[in-house]
């Protein structure tokens, strides 16, 4: 295997633990939350990691279209981005900020909670960033 493609299918691995840890962690946090100050805050932690999640999912979805953009560009004069990658770029921050309002408003779970939720990107990232470093594969 090249050592381009094996860099490359480290990176998906990489990013495809981020995204388990995300919503493990989230999950835990949510069920120890929940029993500790009530269903509404491990809800409001659940809703937040599946929006920080969501939030991942939509960020590597633009960068692989903007790459695949860019690597086409190289071959013809133009390259074609979907306006989806577009939109999820640009607007991911307002729909989440949308989506917590919405579920704060009408379901009444504290927004504290889904901000906190949130982070758990941020933890798993930490995580595997932890671990990249502590066991390196070359």
């Amino acid at each position: 295997m090249d050592p381009q493609a094996a860099s490359a299918a480290r990176y998906r691995q990489t990013e495809n633990w981020i995204s388990h840890l995300t919503l493990l962690l989230g999950a835990v946090a949510a069920g120890l939350v929940g029993l500790r100050y009530g269903w509404r805050w491990g809800a409001g932690i659940t809703i937040g990691a599946a929006l920080a999640w969501l939030n991942f999912r939509w960020l590597k979805q633009g960068l692989d279209a903007l790459t695949q953009a860019i690597a086409a560009q190289g071959m013809r004069s133009k390259g074609d981005v979907p306006v989806a990658a577009y939109f999820k770029a640009l607007f991911r921050y307002a729909l989440i900020a949308l989506i917590v309002y919405v579920i704060f408003k009408y379901l009444n779970v504290p927004v504290l909670s889904m901000i906190l939720g949130l982070c758990a990107l941020g933890a798993a990232t930490l995580v595997v960033s932890v671990h990249e470093i502590l066991r390196p594969q070359e």
